[in-house]
């Protein structure tokens, strides 16, 4: 019996992805509700364990897709794959109101350059801070404080090492387990109760899923606005990473 369930799961290897990271989150849910009472949210709690896991798969296969590299497991690899992943950013936009959309007007669109700009300032200056002074790293890295996916979108173009794209990967998660945490917590203070405040404030935070996580903690409704403008958010990095935000990097520090 177990044999066959085994070979059920080795089979349908996408399904098995999908039911592990339905697992994952329901438990992850579960421990939020109980023990913080709500005020984390389970999709921060997902993607710590999620962390957990790729690093114990690549510590048991030695291959660098983490989970993905187990048999068991190789729908991860597709599932966790950029396919899927921009599946899932644009359907966000599927409960978007145009009419709403519209509201944010111009403070939409200087939310999105300065939440773009700002966080790229932090992240070149903690670089440097821990000894990076060439502007590939310090560009790399800094474009991760943007989000984990510009972050070696940005590397990639420019030829970063993997060890610096790696960090500003890191650099990325770590923004976004804090919008995840915080975002709930300093509403009230934020004003995000209503589609054009969330707008702004993805515009300014920048990552979808801390973006939608956090804001799924705080009002589902604000959630497709929110996680639209971090969406163009998201392509505006990768477009000024690369260019514009290297170049002034490579003027500055010569």
């Amino acid at each position: 019996m177990l044999q066959m369930f085994e070979h059920a799961l080795l089979d349908n290897q996408l399904v098995t992805a999908f039911a592990v990271v339905g697992i994952i989150v329901w438990v992850s849910n579960f421990l939020a509700h109980h023990l913080t009472g709500g005020r984390v949210h389970g999709s921060a709690i997902a993607v710590l364990a999620g962390l957990a896991l790729a690093y114990w798969g690549g510590l048991l296969t030695g291959k660098t897709k983490g989970l993905g590299d187990l048999p068991l497991f190789g729908g991860m690899a597709l599932m966790g794959g950029a396919m899927m992943r921009d599946f899932c950013i644009v359907a966000t936009a599927s409960e978007v109101h145009v009419d709403e959309a519209k509201k944010a007007g111009w403070l939409g669109v200087i939310a999105l350059f300065l939440g773009t700009v700002l966080p790229f300032m932090v992240g070149v200056l903690v670089a440097f801070a821990f000894g990076y002074t060439d502007p590939v790293s310090l560009t790399t890295i800094g474009a991760g404080a943007v989000t984990y996916i510009v972050g070696p979108v940005t590397g990639a173009a420019i030829g970063a090492s993997s060890d610096v794209i790696a960090l500003s990967i890191a650099t990325g998660v770590v923004k976004a387990i804090l919008v995840m945490i915080f975002t709930p917590v300093l509403a009230g203070f934020m004003g995000l109760n209503n589609p054009q405040s969330a707008m702004v404030f993805g515009g300014l935070a920048g990552t979808v899923s801390g973006v939608s996580a956090g804001l799924a903690a705080t009002d589902r409704r604000l959630v497709p606005y929110g996680a639209l403008v971090a969406t163009f958010h998201t392509g505006l990095g990768c477009l000024m990473g690369p260019s514009v935000l290297f170049l002034t990097v490579r003027a500055i520090t010569g």
